[in-house]
């Protein structure tokens, strides 16, 4: 039976509590959320209290942030890609991001200074959709690339927004070395969350623009009369988003954050490693990466994520793939008085492993390094519907990855 693993972090780890989070600043997150709340159908996504649950494992408070409403693309990664690309724009028409509201970005006369462009990335389904969606509510041109394994209605769903899409026959990290070698021979700008030498503008505007779904959940909580979490569970695949969030936070609250967990597949678990090895540096993971959360299989980190994690998250949990869909029929099926989230398998593994962290005696020494009790206060970003129907079904109708081991009974 795979285990869940977890490395709890600490200057023996390679943390040093120094990397900058600036760009994720009060002021910056502004500009981001004031760029999105321009953006045709943009609300705040619902925050569901699950105050039922929470009581059942233990907690004081649980919310999760149900992005499966975000633009009626079911997932939070076109707030990533479609404020990058805005940002990439803005800088080729020399103007602040402020000056730039999409309805001017999507006008007729930016298009005409703008030309054509192109833009090309690599992704399981999520950001390669929302890519191409703001690619044709600009008027420009999308072409996107899957690895192999990516679903065939994820592959449909981008071509419906006008993209050229293909799945390719490699890994996700071969695959997005593959879509920066097409784009330098024709000409195309890369819009892609995974940072590396030379190429750091656009993944941090991506991960500023995952900024908003943090602050929305703040000021949510705010509104709510809700204290700030103690606590919050985010998964990683590259770790653009856990990235994110932890800078948000940690530019927000500065020590007196809420404690970051990072959560990943077993498979592609590159935080989890790095964070084993206990150097400070950053380790890949290699191999077909195969696993139910399509959206974490990622053996490679985000240079720019990674130094942010590595100073500043509490932990790093590797999780097997019943975890995960566990988490997707506790969300789907909850208690008297909870609200539902229909959550995909990548954005439910932080819940499946909440309910293992607070019910397993084999993991009470985490539970225990995290100061998880009855007055913790936990934040989850539920960051996917069911993007891929077919598997959301295959799991919570009919069983697929059957949970490991039975929890005991409150």
């Amino acid at each position: 039976m795979e285990e869940i693993r977890y490395v709890v972090n600490g200057p023996e780890r390679g943390m040093r509590r120094s990397a900058p989070v600036d760009h994720f600043s009060p002021e910056e997150m502004s500009k981001v959320v004031g760029f999105h709340s321009t953006m045709p159908g943009y609300e705040p996504t619902p925050l569901a209290s699950l105050p039922s649950l929470a009581k059942r494992l233990g907690l004081g408070a649980l919310h999760v942030k149900d992005e499966s409403h975000r633009f009626g693309l079911k997932a939070f990664k076109v707030l990533g890609g479609c404020y990058a690309i805005a940002m990439h724009l803005a800088k080729l028409l020399g103007k602040d991001i402020s000056e730039l509201p999409f309805e001017v970005l999507t006008s007729d006369e930016v298009k005409s200074k703008l030309g054509d462009i192109t833009f090309a990335t690599t992704t399981d389904g999520n950001h390669g959709r929302g890519v191409a969606w703001t690619a044709r509510m600009l008027r420009q041109k999308a072409v996107v690339y899957m690895p192999k394994g990516s679903a065939q209605f994820r592959l449909e769903k981008i071509r419906g927004e006008g993209a050229h899409a293909e799945i390719l026959d490699m890994n996700y990290d071969d695959a997005v070395r593959y879509t920066d070698q097409q784009a330098r021979k024709h000409g195309w700008v890369v819009v892609q969350d995974t940072a590396w030498e030379g190429y750091t503008d656009i993944p941090l505007w991506i991960m500023q623009g995952y900024g908003t779904m943090v602050v929305e959940a703040l000021d949510q909580l705010k509104a709510k009369g809700e204290d700030m979490p103690t606590h919050v569970f985010i998964q990683a695949g590259v770790g653009s988003l856990a990235g994110a969030v932890q800078g948000v936070l940690r530019a927000r609250f500065g020590e007196s954050a809420p404690k970051v967990v990072v959560v990943e597949a077993s498979a592609a678990a590159c935080y989890y490693e790095s964070a084993l090895a206990g150097d400070g540096k950053p380790r890949a993971v290699g191999g077909d990466l195969f696993t139910l959360m399509a959206g974490l299989a990622c053996g490679e980190v985000n240079i720019i994520g990674y130094e942010i994690l590595r100073d500043y998250a509490a932990a790093f949990v590797s999780c097997p793939d019943y975890v995960a869909a566990r988490g997707m029929r506790v969300l789907g099926n909850p208690l008297e008085g909870d609200q539902k989230v229909v959550s995909g398998e990548s954005g439910a593994v932080t819940a499946g492993l909440l309910g293992y962290l607070m019910g397993k005696e084999e993991l009470k020494d985490l539970r225990g390094a995290l100061g998880l009790d009855s007055s913790s206060r936990v934040l989850l970003f539920s960051t996917e519907g069911d993007t891929d129907p077919d598997r959301y079904r295959s799991v919570v109708w009919d069983g697929e990855f059957p949970t490991v081991g039975h929890l005991p009974r409150p």
